[in-house]
């Protein structure tokens, strides 16, 4: 059972980027997933969440960020816009999510080795 994070790299401000998160082992039309980031130094922080169709965004990333799911290929995907240096961070992919608050990475069991994501000024 593993998830595992693509798509991240060096963009410009302004720009886009999509990352994906591969799942084996987990059907993930069933599960509430999700995409958190994290800076050296800093708390992990939940960006989005997908349910089997109703989503959710962190304030920070909402109108600019889009998760999806394509259950066939069995893969998460975040979508990003409109990207800042403030969005540069470590982007992981969750599963396993066993209850409570959605956006805190704690209620999530299954992790992916991450994929880095960096935004140029």
């Amino acid at each position: 059972v593993q998830v595992v994070e693509s798509g991240g790299g060096l963009v410009q401000a302004g720009g886009s980027l999509r990352l994906s998160c591969a799942a084996s082992g987990i059907t993930i039309s069933r599960e509430v997933m999700a995409w958190f980031r994290q800076e050296p130094g800093k708390e992990r922080e939940g960006v989005a969440r997908i349910g089997e169709r109703d989503t959710y965004y962190a304030d920070s990333v909402r109108g600019r960020f889009t998760i999806s799911k394509d259950n066939a290929e069995n893969t998460l995907y975040l979508q990003m816009s409109s990207l800042t240096p403030e969005d540069t961070a470590m982007y992981y992919c969750a599963a396993d999510f066993v209850g409570g608050d959605s956006l805190t990475s704690r209620n999530y069991k299954l992790w992916g080795q991450g994929t880095q994501v960096t935004v140029s000024a």
